[in-house]
């Protein structure tokens, strides 16, 4: 656990003129205010050592209590270890954590911390108290959906590239343990889903036609077919013979005698049983105090106490804009057609499209060498872990969002991933390249994921704490940042970029109609492609992902309006000091915070360049 304890040097002289003795400039400390000086620097570093204590020791209880999370920020504690995060033991544990740790916090006096650990107190604060309004809705009753669920990630850890390490006999052994663990959860998932129904709290019949072929696709014939028996194929050159025979045999027994049969009925019971008591509705206004439910999710996702229908105004005028921004391209590039024309010709014309996948993986490599030659103007920090750009995984491919990033082992034994999703290539047009790279991979995501890891000085909590506002916010800020650093000189990548923004545009307006307006999924799919040249494929999906896990999409946006409103206050407020790396560091070297303790520190940063 990395600790940093700031040391106080505290001297207060007062230079006395000839009145002070014969010698005419004696300099006299007052023992008064030397005194009150050494119980102030104690009193701040007891409070530094209590409140790094408690914090530490939380850390510590949240890994036991979430063994996966454990496991993907590098504590390997816990490898064997499948959550029981469906039964009221965990639903209790979780409780008594976060509000047993908000009651200790008030034995810390917040004013005697040092200004960086005001901001940490803060942002804990801010998560125990989320944590808590949580519990007050049945989240638990639907545990998994197409786009967030544990059989994807189970097995994208089992694959061997992921954060569970295959080293030893031992992580074999781990894993063959925890995927116990996931067998006995189905059970218990289906439990919650029997109580979901009978409470009519579940998922749109649609996500569950969507999640049935997820299941099926691992219901093979033999173990060797499954990709659950990955880590057979690739054995460390230090296993013995009998060691692989063991294995081998385990693991053939756990799959073919009891994954393949769990994952078969799991299946069954999605077909038969949940399915026929989906909801007809896709918002979660459809759920009992669903309009509740909903606005908590957009205010933890956004950190922000905004109403939905605020969101859903600012959402309308962004897109109006947005159009008017893309209507300007389409008149430079000299397209004779109206702006819907333009959207159709971009979608459809060979021209725009990578003929073979290699070719798309291949482009984002080059991509990356032209970015990075550039990023040393506009940062003085960037993470020590580099990044690799891989396809999506057959497996997930077909439900998976256009891009995504996994962030790079802590230990520096694996890179971050950027994930391209190369099924549909239509999907992937290549004036998309530039904005889609800035943010998933440098300096959007890969920058602010990695940079946080990597830092030293804060408690660990904060080093792997996230929200959705501040980290995708901060992709989108990257997008904007491309424009000032010369990635968009060409009219059609930066379509592209007027392209993204509007996804994210359309999102605050498609999310609040699905969930808080009533909005049918055709509606949401319609009015994206009123608005965008997105492929339908790419639309479909986009609109359920939304319907799966609501409020998410509301961040991006939010998030990078706030970002961009704390630049032009800086710049205003600081004129010739304002530093654009320095503000740059600011932003993303304390980890990913709450909007309003962001905000806290630029406005503490601005006072302080103000003052010096």
């Amino acid at each position: 656990m990395n600790k940093r304890f700031i040391a106080l040097a505290v001297s207060i002289c007062l230079g006395l003129s000839a009145c002070g003795g014969p010698e005419g400039n004696t300099t006299v400390v007052d023992s008064t205010e030397k005194s009150a000086a050494n119980v102030q620097a104690t009193q701040e570093l007891s409070a530094e050592k209590a409140y790094l204590a408690l914090v530490d020791q939380f850390f510590k209880d949240k890994l036991a209590l979430e063994p996966m999370y454990a496991t993907f920020v590098g504590v390997n504690d816990f490898n064997h270890v499948f959550p029981d995060n469906l039964s009221e033991s965990y639903l209790k544990a979780r409780h008594d954590l976060n509000k047993g740790y908000l009651d200790k916090l008030n034995a810390i006096d917040r004013a005697a911390l040092p200004e960086p650990l005001k901001l940490s107190f803060d942002m804990f604060v801010y998560d125990r108290n989320q944590e808590l309004v949580n519990e007050v809705f049945p989240e638990r009753l639907m545990p998994l959906n197409q786009f967030s669920s544990t059989l994807i990630t189970m097995v994208q850890l089992g694959s061997g590239e992921s954060a569970q390490p295959f080293n030893t006999v031992k992580d074999y052994q781990n894993w063959l343990e925890r995927m116990d663990g996931f067998i006995n959860w189905l059970d218990k998932a289906k439990a919650q889903m029997d109580e979901g129904i009978a409470s009519k709290v579940v998922l749109p019949r649609v996500l569950v036609e969507r999640m049935i072929p997820q299941f099926e696709a691992h219901v093979v014939d033999s173990p060797e077919q499954s990709l659950f028996y990955a880590p057979l194929r690739q054995f460390p050159e230090s296993f013995t013979q009998e060691q692989k025979q063991q294995l081998t045999t385990a693991y053939e027994e756990m799959i073919s005698q009891r994954l393949l049969p769990k994952l078969a009925s799991f299946k069954q019971y999605l077909t038969d049983t949940y399915l026929v008591n989906a909801r007809a509705s896709d918002g979660w206004w459809g759920l009992p105090n669903g309009k509740a439910w909903y606005q908590n999710l957009a205010n933890m996702h956004t950190t922000t106490d905004m109403p939905v229908d605020e969101i859903h105004k600012i959402g309308l005028e962004e897109v109006a804009r947005i159009l008017s921004e893309m209507d300007s391209v389409r008149q430079k590039v000299g397209f004779k057609g109206d702006l819907k024309a333009f959207f159709h010709s971009l979608s459809t014309e060979p021209e725009y499209v990578f003929e073979k996948r290699e070719q798309l993986i291949q482009a984002y490599m080059d991509l990356k060498t032209k970015i990075n030659a550039v990023l040393p103007d506009y940062f003085d920090v960037k993470p020590k872990a580099d990044y690799v750009v891989k396809p999506v995984e057959s497996f997930r491919e077909k439900s998976a969002a256009g891009a995504s990033y996994e962030a790079p082992a802590v230990d520096g034994s694996r890179p971050g991933v950027f994930y391209i999703n190369t099924y549909n290539l239509r999907a992937q047009p290549k004036w998309g390249l530039t904005t889609l790279s800035l943010h998933e991979a440098a300096p959007g995501h890969h920058f602010q994921i990695a940079i946080k890891q990597e830092l030293t000085g804060v408690p660990e909590f904060q080093r792997f704490s996230g929200y959705t506002a501040f980290e995708e916010g901060w992709a989108l800020y990257a997008e904007y940042l491309g424009i000032e650093m010369g990635l968009f000189e060409d009219p059609y990548q930066y379509f592209g970029k007027l392209s993204d923004e509007m996804l994210r545009a359309m999102r605050l307006v498609v999310d609040t109609g699905l969930h808080a307006k009533g909005w049918s999924r055709e509606q949401a799919i319609q009015y994206m492609k009123d608005n965008s040249p997105l492929a339908e494929t790419d639309i479909i999906a986009e609109v359920e992902r939304y319907m799966a896990i609501p409020g998410q999409a509301l961040s991006y946006k939010v998030g990078q309006l706030k970002i961009l409103e704390l630049r032009a206050k800086a710049e205003k407020a600081l004129g010739d000091k304002f530093d654009l790396k320095d503000f740059h560091t600011q932003v993303i070297t304390s980890g990913s915070l709450p909007m309003a303790v962001m905000e806290q520190k630029i406005d503490n940063w601005i006072a302080a360049k103000k003052a010096s």
